[in-house]
């Protein structure tokens, strides 16, 4: 099975400049745990996500006055939409994270996460047990 398989197609992006109080509400809207910061000036595409607005609240932070732009990761680690899901689970255990951009072409089309891993092996799982059990 492909990431494209997986993937979410419908990509929350926001800007650097909103706040992390707006990217946690649009990003509890969508039910979603990450968010693509989309920066033209400070060189394209971040990610950012429930944990980096978790830690940031966490450590006192005022999340009407702090941006998403402070707490992006811009160093993302990309998956094409034609990786297995087995290379796309290696680049998160490796990196220590649990959502990749998924990029074709230019831009963003998708992102995965851990969740739709798990979504779309579990019943292939239960089908292999169900054959040898």
């Amino acid at each position: 099975m492909l990431v494209r398989d997986a993937m979410s197609t419908v990509v929350l992006t926001i800007g650097p400049t909103h706040t992390l109080r707006q990217a946690a509400g649009l990003m509890a809207a969508r039910r979603v745990g990450a968010a693509v910061v989309l920066d033209g000036d400070a060189g394209g595409v971040g990610i950012l996500t429930e944990r980096d607005i978790l830690k940031s609240v966490g450590i006192g932070e005022n999340p009407d006055r702090e941006t998403a732009g402070a707490h992006t990761t811009t160093d993302v680690v990309f998956a094409a939409p034609s990786w297995t899901l087995e290379e796309a689970a290696d680049a998160m255990a490796h990196g220590g994270f649990r959502h990749l951009v998924v990029l074709d072409g230019e831009g963003p089309v998708g992102i995965v996460s851990v969740r739709d891993i798990i979504r779309c092996w579990a019943p292939v799982r239960r089908q292999r047990a169900a054959l040898v059990g």
